[in-house]
């Protein structure tokens, strides 16, 4: 399980394990881009807010490891996975290293 997590994180690039654990900068960049994008669409100011909160769900969703869908099966989350062997088995951190 530790490998496929491994490579779950070298193809998928996550920013963080959670949401929790995403950097207070990181999420209020995410609204802001959202409420931009849902005004520049033409939606109300007032709708703008919730949109952007939908925009950050789906974030943490894509960007967030544990939330992630599993690349082996996409049914899976990555957290959904780990409970398949033990309920109590989660990722407490990661170390991503890139070459450019």
């Amino acid at each position: 399980m530790a490998k496929d997590v491994a490579m779950q994180v070298a193809a998928m690039a996550p920013v963080s394990v959670d949401e929790k654990s995403v950097p207070e900068e990181v999420k209020q960049k995410e609204i802001e881009i959202g409420k931009e994008q849902a005004i520049n669409e033409g939606k109300p100011a007032e709708m703008a807010e919730k949109i952007a909160m939908g925009r950050l769900n789906k974030f943490f969703k894509e960007s967030t490891l544990l939330n992630q869908e599993f690349i082996k099966d996409s049914k899976l989350s990555v957290s959904a996975y780990l409970k398949t062997a033990d309920k109590d088995l989660t990722v407490t951190e990661f170390k991503r290293c890139a070459l450019n």
